[in-house]
């Protein structure tokens, strides 16, 4: 019998947000379909000034849908997406689930190693990536089952005098011109669009149906694919619509967060297609300069992000200069680390808007968790429940015991946006979904009102100044390989507010020497940039338990009190 769980929460909730939602019996590709009917002229993409309607959109996904159908894909295929945040990703994405195929979102940071992992775990047989990154795929695809490369160009919804003057003077020099001539199955993006048919095939899709397979790097550090359904990923949006009190057509999204990311998918473009909001595609949230310029122009109203992203803006001479107008956002939920009160504060003074802190993870699609964005903000919280959604603190021994407020132990969720497991891996999905609950791994703790606050992350997990999680294990795992390693930590060093850094901490074989250069070097060849150690350290010796497991904790508290002298 499922336990029945007490809802402080509820009593704090906004005013007109609902403590639950009747959900539409549909799925994501026929809310675009409907949106595109109800509001077809509304803009649904600004990238680098050209615009797409809803209509266009609907369009070109019902094209591309009957294009992959036209290559094969069928009802639980799994079609990778390996492109930066630009009109194709929307397309793909789409047209993927409207044949009725599983999208496997892959981070372009990735290298040849971890690509070829997850195309693997996942099966993908049909790739979309983008001329810069064909290199890297041509590279790896013998070793992987892929049988068709899509290959779309950043320029195709570029507005004229842009497109002319990229490829004139940028395409070749930043490495967009690549020759696909000769590769077997492989085509370009706007090839498959124009040969396809208008219309697809109808593919019937449940509610219970895998939509994407989203990647994360897990407590442990092997990748494992979140199984979110149809029903989870609208669900995630619906809600977002519900705590942001989204009103149809009236908003403008700042869509810097990576869509192949859950929270850039969920809180920018499935929330962003089911409200007819425009979305303002930032293909790198790390120019600063193109992400000013774009608020200064287009002027959002909601702009979902990460502490980096606020902590950037607030720091901006232009911005404090009065040189940008950043006035038109109301709305901010940050994510993906812990919110410090002053960038909160400084935002806010400089917006105008609101910005308030959320949770979320990517085996519940991803948000769970937030601040009322008007109502009672509790700084350091990561606030409250989202609509039906319960969560609970478990005990840490057991992890069976529901804790009363106050008492610290393991955070853990249940509600429709929660995944169905993890793809090809029942163990790992077992120990996650234990006794109908998610089990997040994030120490946590509630207070009497129903106020969440996380109190130590994924034990060991290092939360990047991009706003991205990286895993220690992947870069012992990378480093355990070079041939003077015989012993490596790697911990995440905080650097003010910016995040943390990895560094790691070597015992080399015994006569070997290395350099700090060395050890940089072989991570670069090895992991994607965001990943690539900052700093390192060679030791004698790595502190360790009586059963030799190397104590992580201990370094990170010896580097806090360097820090602190």
């Amino acid at each position: 019998m499922e336990a029945v769980v007490e809802k402080p929460w509820l009593k704090h909730y906004e005013e007109g947000v609902p403590a639950t939602i009747d959900y539409p019996d549909t799925v994501m590709p026929k809310i675009l379909a409907d949106t595109a009917r109800k509001f077809p002229d509304q803009v649904a993409t600004i990238f680098k000034g050209g615009r797409l309607t809803y209509r266009e959109l609907n369009e070109l996904v019902d094209k591309f849908t009957a294009g992959l159908q036209k290559l094969g894909v069928k009802k639980g295929d799994r079609v990778a997406i390996h492109l930066p945040n630009c009109p194709q990703f929307l397309i793909s994405y789409y047209a993927i689930l409207r044949a009725g195929g599983i999208v496997v979102p892959c981070n372009p940071m990735y290298v040849a190693r971890e690509m070829e992992h997850q195309l693997n775990d996942s099966g993908a047989e049909v790739i979309i990536t983008l001329s810069a990154f064909y290199p890297l795929i041509k590279q790896i695809r013998d070793e992987t089952k892929l049988r068709h490369v899509i290959v779309a160009k950043i320029k195709t919804y570029f507005p004229g005098l842009l497109k002319l003057l990229f490829t004139l003077l940028k395409e070749k020099k930043d490495g967009h011109v690549v020759d696909i001539s000769g590769d077997a199955n492989t085509y370009w993006f706007q090839d498959v669009l124009g040969s396809a048919p208008a219309k697809p095939a109808p593919v019937d899709l449940a509610w219970d149906d895998t939509a994407v397979l989203m990647y994360t790097g897990g407590t442990t550090g092997i990748s494992k694919g979140a199984q979110l359904t149809h029903k989870n990923i609208l669900v995630n949006a619906v809600q977002c619509k519900h705590w942001l009190k989204t009103a149809e057509t009236a908003e403008t999204i700042l869509t810097t967060l990576p869509l192949f990311h859950s929270y850039g998918m969920t809180t920018c473009m499935n929330h962003g297609v089911y409200t007819a909001s425009t979305l303002l595609l930032v293909p790198n949230p790390r120019d600063l300069k193109d992400v000013l310029e774009t608020i200064n122009k287009y002027h959002p109203t909601i702009y979902p992000g990460v502490p980096a992203m606020y902590v950037a803006i607030n720091n901006d001479p232009g911005v404090l200069a009065g040189k940008y107008d950043v006035r038109s956002i109301r709305a901010c939920v940050s994510g993906a680390a812990g919110l410090p009160v002053e960038v909160q504060r400084k935002f806010e003074e400089i917006t105008g808007g609101k910005l308030v802190e959320g949770y979320g993870l990517s085996e519940a699609s991803p948000v769970t968790h937030a601040n009322p964005i008007q109502g009672e903000n509790r700084v350091g919280t990561i606030g409250l429940p989202w609509p039906d959604t319960e969560a609970v603190i478990m005990d840490l021994d057991t992890g069976e015991k529901i804790l009363p407020p106050g008492e610290v132990g393991e955070l853990c969720i249940r509600g429709p946006q929660v995944m169905k497991g993890y793809w090809n891996m029942p163990t790992e999905t077992a120990n996650a979904l234990r006794g109908g609950w998610l089990h997040t791994g994030d120490i946590a703790v509630m207070d009497e009102d129903g106020y969440f606050k996380i109190v130590d992350r994924k034990k060991d997990m290092i939360l990047g100044t991009g706003g991205f999680n990286i895993y220690p294990r992947e870069i012992e795992d990378v480093l355990y390989e070079h041939p003077k390693v015989k012993e490596v930590a790697a911990v995440g060093i905080p650097v003010g507010e910016k995040g943390e850094r990895p560094k790691v901490y070597i015992v080399l074989k015994e006569g070997e020497t290395a350099t700090e250069e060395e050890i940089i070097q072989f991570c670069r060849e090895n992991l994607a940039p965001y990943k690539v150690p900052k700093f390192v350290e060679f030791r004698d010796e790595l502190p360790k338990t009586m059963v030799g497991k190397i104590l992580r904790r201990v370094l990170l508290e010896e580097e806090l009190k360097k820090q602190q002298t």
